[in-house]
């Protein structure tokens, strides 16, 4: 009898770990919609991240995971559109990259969880009750640049910089927030800020233009608009000889100057991570949105090639401080 209870306990057990499985075999893979307002260096460094989070934790894309990659082109309604593909889709998350992108997710849709990224000020955006609590389906990083320290680097590379100029898109919520501390910082530095307004990446030669001879020294947030045109940018700068500091430090090596700012790719993974925890079960609410503002989330570098252009000498002192130093 006791062999009999013995053979049968093996047998339900076997089956048991069969179906599971089976279950595992047969489960769908995960549906996660990625989109970006735009495609540019520091958008794609923070969706490549989070897919790498998700990666090294076991989601392999095609197997445990499907991605649907959207780009909105700038547009909003596209970005509206865009939710609305995923919500029709039923995906099981949807990662909005950047402010328009993570409104237009959020207007569409109150269920489906969404994970922001690269979202300055989400309360602000009108993307949460609070940086504690979203109150809704939504959590994610920010990625509030520390403008008011991008400042003082400026005035550290030129100590006699009087006049700062500025572009970017008025429309942008993220932007307009982070142009709101620069002013507070020029102000405190007695230094006299130019500022240039666009609506579409094709203003943004005529906006840098517009700033020869009224500047010694160019400053750009972290501004879609003007980001999507950065080379437009860097080619006033080296033709007219100014100074250019951006608060992303991915776009240095795009011909900037220097910049004092958040790793993007580190700054998806921090999104990955949060997203694992809503896969096992935690509200989006539960999970405060977090800004990358330690030290050690930050970057200095320096781009040695456009200090030649404008016939900048660097002290020994700021070369030892910058974390990475391009020269080629």
């Amino acid at each position: 009898m006791k062999n009999l209870i013995k053979v049968f306990s093996i047998c339900f057990m076997v089956i048991i770990l069969g179906l599971m499985f089976i279950s595992i075999i047969l489960a769908a893979p995960l549906k996660i919609g990625i989109v970006q307002i735009v495609e540019h260096p520091a958008l794609d460094a923070a969706r490549d991240g989070f897919i790498t989070t998700l990666t090294e934790a076991g989601f392999r894309e095609g197997q445990e995971v499907i991605y649907d990659l959207q780009n909105a082109q700038g547009d909003f309604n596209n970005a509206i559109s865009i939710a609305q593909k995923f919500k029709d889709d039923k995906v099981d998350m949807i990662v909005a990259i950047a402010t328009p992108t993570a409104q237009a997710a959020l207007q569409v849709n109150k269920e489906i969880p969404i994970i922001i990224n690269a979202v300055t000020d989400p309360v602000a955006a009108n993307l949460a009750q609070s940086w504690e609590s979203s109150g809704n389906n939504v959590t994610g990083m920010s990625d509030a640049a520390p403008n008011a320290l991008q400042i003082r680097l400026i005035t550290r590379l030129l100590p006699q910089v009087k006049n700062i100029g500025t572009i970017y898109n008025a429309g942008e919520v993220n932007s307009v927030v982070q142009i709101e501390e620069v002013k507070n910082t020029c102000k405190e530095l007695n230094l006299n800020l130019i500022e240039v307004t666009v609506s579409n990446s094709s203003d943004v030669l005529m906006a840098a233009q517009s700033l020869v001879g009224r500047v010694e020294a160019i400053y750009i947030v972290t501004d879609n608009t003007a980001v999507s045109a950065m080379e437009s940018i860097v080619k006033v700068c080296n033709q007219e000889k100014i100074a250019l500091v951006v608060a992303d430090p991915s776009l240095v090596d795009k011909g900037a100057l220097a910049s004092y700012g958040i790793d993007y790719f580190n700054l998806g993974k921090k999104s990955g991570e949060m997203a694992l925890k809503v896969i096992k079960g935690t509200k989006p609410s539960e999970i405060p949105i977090q800004k990358m503002d330690k030290e050690e989330d930050l970057q200095f570098v320096i781009n040695l090639n456009a200090a030649k252009i404008l016939n900048l000498s660097l002290s020994e002192e700021i070369l030892k401080q910058a974390d990475k130093i391009i020269e080629d």
